[in-house]
């Protein structure tokens, strides 16, 4: 018999409690004793609280400092914006705690994959937490890394749509502790698999003991049971398992016999009957016909009763063309052609190996060749690991997101996908702008790949149809202001929520309009040559009959602005 210690353990404490409670509560009573039995209750309600999982000291952020005396708003770089048509995609310059705060305004229950690579905390000084790098002589290293993540992870759930997947690169640093604490946010029965990618086949030579070659994805849905991986295009050798041909198409073979879940003739008693097999003429029935009928049925060679592929109606209808019967072992088995042309793809597996998913040919050199030799990021992702992790995981016409985006190889993988299968997938990308890194490598990477042209001109091989609008993160501060102090200032940023959510752009565009208040109304309906179809209108702009009849007769659709961008404008 297993005896649960740490519950004894539990429970002699509360016991404890219990005891001085009682003693505080026959003591003379006063401030003090009632304080102190408040304290109690809190003892207590720790005591009883978390059994299992991730435990680890908090720590508190200046941005979550900031977050409760200011509100972040967006505001665009008009510069940095790139029209070359296809789908409007976005970058965010910023700290992505802020980014996601607003996000959860736009884009809540929307996105379809998110997608981040956040620092390794390898504890070389390559992550700053409040500013300051964190290195290996750090107590706290680890908890600080995981009240970071977690409270990130936890506002990527909220994006997230039914059919929503999150992809986490990491690696042996904060592997266990990210899955972990994934366990908690996402649910361990939503973790889709974790994938290990060999992305250095040189090994990592500042590693003590055994040089690592790989690192990981950590594949998540917000429900697994709407949420589903997709299958990878079949490769030229996959294709030559497929070595056989009966006239309709090239195929394969797989046992009749059903394997893995749901197979045992008592999960699907429906699936399991007789089948006779007649070795002269090779034919196949569900009744014994001649005294040459040989009697076949769903046991393995482990001599377990499983069930048919398919129920009898199905199998008299193809049993003549999918369906062929050989000897093995002295016995007659049942084979089911499995078809080329039915194959939807290869399944993704739990390790990676081809050699485009190193780093240093796909992802350091590439970045090179991108800013004209010059290498402005270190250990940038290869772009094929990024954008198969993206292409299993999103549909040709998701939305995706990285709140971690670095040197842009998200927003690049999204472009090619794209190109090479005609999606129509956006993405949004957040990044701080630490030594210029958002301005100066992210934009430009997807700035050079989008137009075809260097910083210094010169022509680069990659030209992708899409635009991208640059915002900046900016803070309101409202703690100390009354209402009508910072309403005006919010309503000056409405429009670029409306833009990033709804992927549009407002400028210089005559065929969509915003108006905000009644007198950007009342200017609208009064411009003799209006050309807009699309008019995205202020919740509280309050339209007289005139304007709508303006509105009807010029054919124009009207969407409100929800009023859930800034509750504060309602009060």
């Amino acid at each position: 018999m297993s005896i649960n210690v740490s519950k004894q353990h539990r429970e002699d404490l509360l016991d404890k409690i219990r005891q001085i409670r009682n003693y505080i509560a026959k003591a003379p009573q006063d401030a003090n004793t009632g304080n102190l039995l408040q304290y109690l209750d809190e003892i207590t309600k720790d005591v009883k609280g978390k059994k299992y999982g991730l435990v680890f000291e908090q720590h508190r952020e200046q941005i979550d400092e900031t977050l409760e005396t200011h509100l972040p708003v967006l505001a665009e770089d008009k510069d940095f914006f790139i029209d070359n048509g296809g789908e409007m995609n976005f970058l965010i310059e910023g700290d992505n705690l802020a980014a996601l705060k607003l996000l959860e305004k736009t884009h809540k229950g929307k996105i379809d994959v998110i997608y981040i690579d956040p620092p390794y905390n390898t504890g070389a000084k390559n992550w700053k937490y409040n500013n300051d790098y964190v290195d290996k002589e750090d107590g706290y290293r680890h908890s600080k890394f995981m009240s970071f993540m977690k409270e990130r992870l936890e506002l990527a759930k909220k994006l997230l749509s039914k059919e929503g997947i999150i992809i986490c690169a990491i690696d042996d640093y904060e592997t266990h502790n990210v899955r972990m604490i994934m366990d908690e946010i996402y649910g361990e029965q939503n973790r889709l698999g974790t994938v290990v990618v060999v992305h250095n086949p040189r090994g990592r030579n500042d590693d003590t003991f055994i040089a690592t070659m790989h690192e990981y994805l950590l594949f998540y849905a917000l429900e697994s049971n709407n949420a589903a991986v997709g299958f990878f295009p079949m490769s030229d050798e996959d294709k030559k398992a497929y070595n056989k041909n009966d006239g309709i198409s090239d195929y394969n073979e797989t046992s009749f016999i059903r394997t893995g879940n749901n197979s045992l003739r008592t999960e699907r008693p429906g699936l399991w009957y007789e089948i006779y097999y007649n070795p002269q003429t090779n034919k196949l029935s569900l009744e014994k016909e001649t005294d040459n009928d040989i009697l076949l049925l769903p046991i393995n060679g482990k001599n377990e009763e499983r069930c048919w592929r398919w129920g009898p109606e199905t199998f008299l209808k193809q049993k003549d063309t999918e369906l062929f019967v050989k000897m093995v072992k002295g016995e007659y088995k049942i084979y089911k052609k499995r078809r080329l042309t039915d194959i939807e793809g290869r399944k993704p597996r739990t390790v990676w190996t081809d050699s485009k998913y190193d780093a240093s040919s796909n992802g350091i050199m590439m970045l090179q060749k991108i800013f004209g030799g010059e290498n402005p990021f270190p250990y940038p992702k290869s772009l094929y690991a990024v954008s198969d992790a993206i292409y299993i995981s999103s549909k040709q016409s998701s939305t995706i997101l990285d709140f971690f985006a670095g040197s842009g190889t998200t927003g690049h993988a999204v472009l090619k996908l794209n190109a090479e299968d005609g999606g129509k997938r956006k993405f949004i990308l957040c990044t701080n702008n630490e030594n210029n890194i958002c301005r100066d490598v992210t934009y430009e990477r997807l700035k050079t790949v989008i137009t075809g042209k260097r910083k210094d001109g010169s022509d680069y091989n990659e030209h992708y149809n899409a635009s991208l609008k640059y915002y900046k993160i900016d803070f309101v501060p409202i703690s100390e202001q009354l209402y009508y102090e910072y309403a005006d200032e919010l309503l000056l940023h409405i429009r670029e929520l409306v833009e990033l959510e709804n992927g549009i752009n407002f400028n210089g565009n005559s065929e969509i309009a915003i108006v905000l208040t009644d007198k950007e109304m009342d200017d609208f309906v009064s411009q003799p040559n209006n050309t807009a179809h699309i008019l995205y209108r202020g919740h509280n702009v309050l339209l007289s009959d005139e304007q709508e009849q303006f509105l009807q007769s010029h054919n124009i659709q009207v969407n409100v602005i929800p009023d859930y961008y800034y509750n504060e404008l309602n009060r």
